[in-house]
């Protein structure tokens, strides 16, 4: 099967992350966009005494990819992991996406995510007389994904 021929790539600043359909304002960066599969190792004695190690696929992994944004005085991502701390596991559990966009915002690619929750927040570094903006970073585990 030939790749397409397009003319442009998606521009790497173009992209949107939502969290249960709510888009989150203010993403400055995503990273760790990874779909993975464990490779299984098979080793093997043939009958005519020849040694073989075969590479078969295996179960599909679970991931986490990690967000920074601005930091504003919305309390989404701290709540969230407080429930996470408190074990409501039910409740702690959200579907998330991450969409690439072309020159004009339509979609390229979605990278969908299932059964997340937020395993860490961290500020960044806050320093006296600084011109930069202050972020939070929040990193996500999920247990399944797909890209369309």
């Amino acid at each position: 099967m030939p790749l397409a021929d397009a003319f442009d790539s998606s521009p790497a600043y173009a992209f949107k992350v939502t969290i249960d359909g709510i888009e989150i304002p203010k993403v400055t960066e995503v990273s760790g966009l990874k779909n993975e599969v464990d490779k299984i190792e098979l080793k093997q004695q043939l009958s005519d005494g020849k040694y073989v190690a075969r590479q078969l696929i295996g179960r599909a992994k679970t991931g986490e990819f990690t967000v920074t944004r601005g930091l504003t005085d919305s309390k989404t991502v701290t709540d969230w992991l407080k429930v996470v701390m408190k074990g409501d596991v039910a409740g702690a559990r959200k579907n998330a996406s991450v969409e690439l966009l072309d020159y004009e915002g339509g979609t390229i690619k979605k990278y969908e995510f299932r059964n997340c929750w937020v395993r860490s927040v961290e500020i960044n570094s806050l320093k006296a007389g600084a011109t930069e903006q202050a972020t939070e970073k929040f990193t996500v585990c999920f247990d399944e994904s797909e890209v369309t």
